[in-house]
């Protein structure tokens, strides 16, 4: 005698079809990974000294790297954290929540402490001799081992770090919310995800979520104003609402299928948006002064818009516009996508050698950028490529 485990007229649920791969999602991680490897290039020689390696430009073409560096950090990490978000439910619903946790400690924590462990002690080996020399001045003694404590931060690697902290607070949320879920005998599933062609309402949404992130954004940084958290390493911690916010867009993107779902005229509306955050949050230090870079005044508050504005029509444009004409899959983008993560995590080594190897030319900012970029962006990716072809390499990225 058999015993029935389900109901005898239960209908039976077909597993949802399987979903083709996003490519331009792909191919937008790559474009964001090189912009993070100029991003560092132009810190490098531009006019904000906040990488392993730098040579304060001496002519007016590192204000331009400064503009660049500025506009990138209003929007690149935040979509990199929508992308992230984006795939998070998905790998919970195929792996459940412990196979997550084990999963996302093996591609995040572990090349987080590797990094700590084997590049870090690299790209900072140069200043070790300054920090002796600065010591002896006062009468101490400096060991390599205090200066690696004293010193420490994740450097690029705070973005895993951070990204840890948000799958592993998803999975809490995912995890309470099932548990006061009225319990049956059937296997949940996850809730169907809308067509491709179904119709999305994008707009009030949108300038919605622009209004509130600015506005959280705003007493954030009046509530926590430091430039930068020691330690946790994060450079951008006025950014956190951003960052937190998107990732959490991205989860609820994956839920209703929005990234397939946007219509064009979304990336052109959010060109404009971008265009005018550019444009306005440009001229606001000019017509405004110093006032806008202090926190809690009416001038910080309208700064903070437009670079939410910037912010949301940057991802808006990048995410339509690769769907329409970077949805291209080939043997080429897939070993450039295979590769992205090794790339951010190795990049300081490139950086700060040919940084170090080009130190004694005299040039321009500019030019000095523009060479170290044409070396450094195929550098990185043939050193990744390398790197993951060590034994085991691949399980951690």
């Amino acid at each position: 005698m058999t015993r029935q485990t389900t109901p005898p007229h239960a209908p039976t649920v077909a597993a949802p079809p399987p979903r083709r791969r996003l490519h331009h999602i792909d191919n937008l991680r790559v474009a964001l990974t090189v912009l993070v490897v100029l991003h560092h290039v132009a810190v490098t020689y531009g006019n904000i000294p906040v990488w392993y390696y730098t040579e304060p430009a001496q002519d007016p073409s590192g204000g331009l790297l400064d503009v660049f560096v500025i506009v990138n950090q209003a929007y690149f990490m935040g979509l990199f954290f929508l992308i992230a978000g984006y795939f998070v439910p998905g790998a919970a619903d195929r792996r459940g929540g412990r196979g997550l946790v084990r999963e996302r400690l093996r591609r995040l924590g572990v090349p987080l402490l590797l990094f700590a462990l084997l590049v870090r002690p690299f790209v900072t080996a140069h200043h070790y001799p300054e920090w002796v020399r600065l010591f002896q001045a006062e009468g101490s003694e400096l060991p390599y081992w205090l200066f690696y404590l004293v010193s420490f931060d994740p450097g690029p690697m705070w973005f895993a770090e951070v990204l840890l902290i948000f799958t592993l607070a998803y999975l809490a949320v995912r995890g309470l919310r099932e548990r006061r879920a009225p319990r049956t005998d059937l296997t949940p599933r996850p809730p169907a995800r809308p067509e491709d062609t179904a119709p999305l309402r994008w707009l009030w949404p949108v300038l919605a979520f622009t209004a509130g992130l600015a506005l959280v954004t705003f007493v954030w940084r009046y509530l926590a104003p430091a430039p930068y958290w020691p330690v946790v390493g994060l450079p951008s911690p006025g950014h956190l609402p951003q960052y937190l916010s998107l990732f959490t867009v991205g989860v609820f993107a994956y839920r209703g299928n929005w990234l397939s779902r946007l219509p064009g005229t979304a990336g052109w509306f959010g060109a404009a948006l971008a265009l005018t955050g550019l444009v306005v949050g440009r001229a606001l230090p000019v017509v405004l002064g110093e006032a806008v870079q202090a926190p809690g005044t009416w001038q910080a508050l309208v700064q903070v818009m437009a670079e939410s504005v910037l912010a949301t029509g940057a991802v808006l444009t990048l995410l339509v516009g690769f769907r329409r004409w970077a949805d291209v899959d080939n043997r080429f983008t897939r070993w450039l996508s295979d590769n992205a993560f090794a790339v951010y995590f190795l990049h300081p080594l490139v950086l700060v050698g040919t940084g170090m190897a080009l130190s004694g030319w005299q040039a321009a900012a500019l030019a000095k950028f523009a060479v170290m970029a044409v070396i450094a962006v195929p550098a990185c990716w043939a050193l990744a490529a390398a790197v993951r072809a060590l034994p085991g390499a691949r399980r951690i990225l």
